[in-house]
């Protein structure tokens, strides 16, 4: 039977889902640890760290990696050697983070008094966190492409156990400082990129240069589509402190529930591995029914799933929050049924992006996330309180990309012949955006 059930799910989901597990629950430990550990300024300036590197970090170099396990899949299975692709993704991934770096360093002040409370140390964290990502994502786009997933997942997994032990010696030495909280995710993702090193330096060298149009060529829309999608789950925690600097309370607490809230995407994660090929194959075959039946069972297991978790958010996520992170006692039952709701539409945005990039409908998707970003914003400047005005951004914002994705998804009446993605990278693109 075990066996069965294995054979049912594509290579490497259980390797990646178990390194992504204990990268989930680090992200629990951490915050808890830290909010138990730093007074409410410090775990407010922690949690605009966070979101910040989340949502560019994984906005713009989980592309980069999807994009690199893609070539290197397609070379692997025509014996090409994996070097060329990596030299291109690692100068690239580079690049993007020379540019970052440039912005941060400009807005380095402004930085500073707004979202650390003075603290400049903590930009120096933000740049080394994001350079640890840059690292990470590329070197995991080989590893998925030459179907290393045991590598792959040893990684994630390296990643999330020595960030529960990091924090665990953080919170037992007393250690109050931001600064320290955050270096953790410096030197974690670094560490699991250092244990899994050797199959990427096998990779190095060989073979003629890759143009770079074939890294290219999809990842502008891709980049797009993905920087958005975390702007739509990350910002909020981003807004409290633009909107009211001296709210550290909000910010905080706001981190905190938002971790909560957000458990059913760890399990989407899952499903996402094997959602696309499923829908890309009925695609390619003209398979209308099998698309749509796909689909709504899809929809509807991410519907269960949100409606589980929302009824234990509103229930019980007031009391949660304070117990597990010492959050402050600033949100309500109300505040996390807007914030259940917002999850389950991301829920919906999420697969019905699948359905669009199944059918090859890039920019298409785009659009979507674009709509809703700026639905976001709209609701953000609504006159209410700071939380309910972030609250709101996040719903409004997820509830118009998936809308859009709907309608755009009714004009596509017959599923378009496209190549589906092939199953060996089908696990690429593990999400740490929404820890």
């Amino acid at each position: 039977m075990i066996r069965r059930l294995l054979n049912l799910v594509p290579p490497g989901t259980i390797a990646v889902g178990a390194g992504l597990g204990l990268l989930g629950l680090a992200s629990y430990v951490h915050l808890a640890v830290a909010g138990h550990s730093l007074d409410k300024a410090d775990y407010s300036s922690l949690s605009v760290l966070w979101s910040i590197v989340f949502t560019l970090g994984i906005g713009v170099f989980m592309p980069v990696e999807q994009e690199v396990a893609r070539i290197v899949a397609a070379r692997h299975s025509q014996g090409l050697p994996p070097g060329p692709v990596l030299a291109r993704g690692a100068a690239l991934a580079a690049g993007v983070l020379a540019l970052m770096v440039l912005v941060v360093v400009a807005g380095y002040r402004v930085l500073t008094d707004r979202f650390f409370a003075g603290d400049g140390d903590m930009v120096l964290v933000l740049i080394g966190a994001l350079a640890a990502m840059a690292v990470a994502y590329t070197t995991r786009g080989v590893l998925s492409g030459l179907q290393l997933f045991p590598w792959y997942g040893g990684q994630l997994g390296v990643d999330g156990g020595l960030r529960i032990v990091m924090v665990a010696l953080l919170g037992l030495a007393g250690v109050t400082s931001p600064l320290w909280y955050g270096l953790v995710l410096v030197i974690a993702p670094l560490a699991g990129v250092l244990l899994t090193l050797p199959p990427v330096l096998r990779a190095i060298g060989g073979g003629a240069p890759v143009a770079w149009g074939l890294l290219l060529r999809g990842l502008g829309l891709l980049t797009i589509s993905s920087l958005l999608s975390q702007v739509v789950v990350n910002v909020g925690v981003i807004n409290v402190r633009l909107l009211d600097p001296s709210d550290v309370e909000t910010a905080g607490a706001l981190l905190s529930a938002l971790v909560l809230v957000r458990i059913p995407l760890f399990v989407f994660a899952s499903l996402q591995a094997s959602l696309l090929p499923g829908l890309a194959t009925s695609a390619t075959n003209g398979d209308q029914a099998a698309f749509h039946s796909l689909l709504r069972k899809a929809l509807g297991v991410v519907t269960a799933l949100g409606l589980l978790g929302a009824l234990g958010a509103v229930l019980l996520g007031p009391w949660l929050v304070g117990m597990l992170f010492d959050a402050p006692d600033v949100l309500g039952h109300g505040d996390f049924a807007w914030l259940a709701v917002a999850t389950l539409a991301y829920l919906w945005a999420m697969v019905l992006g699948q359905a669009l990039l199944a059918l090859n409908r890039h920019r298409a998707q785009a659009a979507a996330w674009t709509v809703g970003v700026a639905a976001l914003a709209v609701a953000t400047l609504a006159p209410l309180s700071v939380a309910l005005r972030v609250e709101l951004g996040y719903t409004v914002g997820s509830v118009v990309v998936a809308a859009t994705m709907a309608l755009l998804l009714r004009g596509a009446t017959r599923p378009t012949p496209t190549a589906p993605p092939t199953r060996e990278a089908a696990t690429t693109g593990v999400s740490g955006g929404v820890r």
